[in-house]
């Protein structure tokens, strides 16, 4: 990736400004190409959760959207591919995208022709894609139906993506870390017949403001990391703190840098094979100038609710004095006053992981006073995806977030500063 920089003006995002970095989307977009009466192979994000064969959040079809349209707009033949789910036991019809189909027809207001062969290409998908006409959808199977060859980059199937498209279009930013077939293998064979490669309007969107959150960010830039283990978030550590001013640590992960400061965290969460690791962190901000910040009090539990968000009883208790029989299982009150303070100063934060099981309303407050601390200040504030995201939108602060982003996975490995397989598989500008 060069070092040229990009200005993002779509759905609502700001100017990201000059990005002098490694991490600047010198990539060729949607808008640099006519997809009049070409085909055009989206892989989009649309791994939604279902109950009952019902879709119950449908932010990941709508984040397509803006993507779609433009391509239909310009009358381009568009042949949309995803996945859903792990699909361990091989294709079944509880995995099966006819409900996106669905979805997709209501909010595009147009049908949507949905080739449900299990084989995602094939005879039925030709035919599909040869019948149609500018202005048209096609949405292919599950693409993790043909099991290892998408997941292990298989050949075959990539050629065959790539035999239905004369372009290719990625803009599933939460798959964009995994090199599979449909992500980051189709682009070779699209190349070698003179098709272009490109990214969507999502992928453009996280790009510029992960990017320029974590390589040029309007200072203080506090970085918030929570979730249960250390051992998940090493590098994503390392490299924020590098980057913020003030790195703060919550949810599980707090218990092994506070045993690492020699406390007693009882029966809390601990990585006791990252204890050196904790330490040299703590070395390496005082060093640099940097802040860690750690709980300073915890609620804790004595027993585990059973179900998950049951009744449960909670005692708060100073970290220097935690009892040996309890848990903590949520930042306490003070900590959450101390994080909340340090957002208020901020102007770029960005939030990866709950501050404690916020899947029990009683130990969601801590994960929730962030939040409220997030949605009232007038920073830039990006969400990481996963677990925060469905907090935030649970809370109902989304639409108080600057953005939240659509890949848990994918979003934690560019705040390691690793390259995303999907978007270095785009063309450069």
């Amino acid at each position: 990736m060069n070092d040229t920089a990009v200005a993002v003006h779509h759905n609502n995002v700001p100017p990201v400004g000059r990005m002098e970095t490694s991490m600047a989307l010198n990539k060729k977009t949607v808008d640099d190409i006519n997809a009049q009466g070409k085909r055009v192979l989206v892989r989009c994000d649309f791994n939604v959760p279902l109950k009952a064969g019902e879709i119950t959040d449908d932010t990941r079809i709508k984040a397509a959207l803006p993507t779609i349209k433009k391509l239909l707009n310009d009358g381009g033949k568009v042949i949309l591919c995803s996945h859903l789910g792990k699909v361990k036991n091989g294709p079944n019809e509880g995995e099966s995208l006819a409900p996106v189909a669905k979805r997709l027809e209501e909010l595009l207001g147009q049908k949507v022709n949905f080739v449900s062969d299990y084989n995602v290409t094939g005879e039925a998908a030709t035919k599909a894609v040869e019948e149609m006409k500018e202005g048209e959808v096609v949405l292919l199977q599950n693409t993790r139906f043909r099991g290892a060859e998408e997941t292990k980059n298989g050949e075959e199937f990539s050629k065959e993506l790539a035999d239905l498209a004369d372009i290719y279009v990625c803009d599933a930013f939460g798959s964009s870390h995994r090199a599979h077939a449909s992500v980051a293998g189709v682009t070779k064979f699209i190349s070698a017949k003179g098709g272009q490669n490109v990214v969507g309007y999502l992928m453009e969107k996280e790009i510029a403001f992960l990017g320029n959150a974590v390589e040029n960010p309007v200072r203080p830039f506090v970085a918030i990391l929570g979730g249960a283990k250390v051992a998940d978030k090493l590098n994503v550590i390392n490299n924020l703190l590098e980057k913020c001013d003030t790195l703060i640590i919550g949810g599980g992960m707090a218990y092994t840098f506070i045993k690492a400061q020699g406390y007693e965290i009882g029966l809390s969460l601990c990585d006791d094979e990252k204890l050196d690791y904790c330490k040299e962190m703590m070395a390496k901000a005082e060093k640099m100038g940097k802040k860690i910040l750690l709980p300073v009090d915890a609620v804790t539990i004595k027993d585990f609710p059973d179900p998950i968000d049951g009744p449960v009883e909670t005692e708060v208790c100073d970290i220097t004095a935690m009892p040996a029989d309890r848990e903590g299982c949520d930042i306490g009150p003070k900590s959450a006053e101390m994080f909340a303070d340090a957002v208020k100063t901020a102007k770029t934060v960005v939030w990866n992981g709950p501050m404690g099981v916020f899947e029990n309303p009683t130990l969601a407050a801590g994960t929730l006073a962030v939040a409220k601390a997030l949605a009232e200040t007038d920073a830039t504030t990006i969400i990481g995806g996963g677990d925060s995201a469905a907090a935030v939108n649970q809370m109902g602060y989304a639409d108080k977030m600057s953005h939240i982003s659509t890949g848990g996975g994918a979003s934690l490995e560019f705040l390691e500063g690793k390259e995303l397989p999907g978007v270095v598989a785009a063309d450069d500008k």
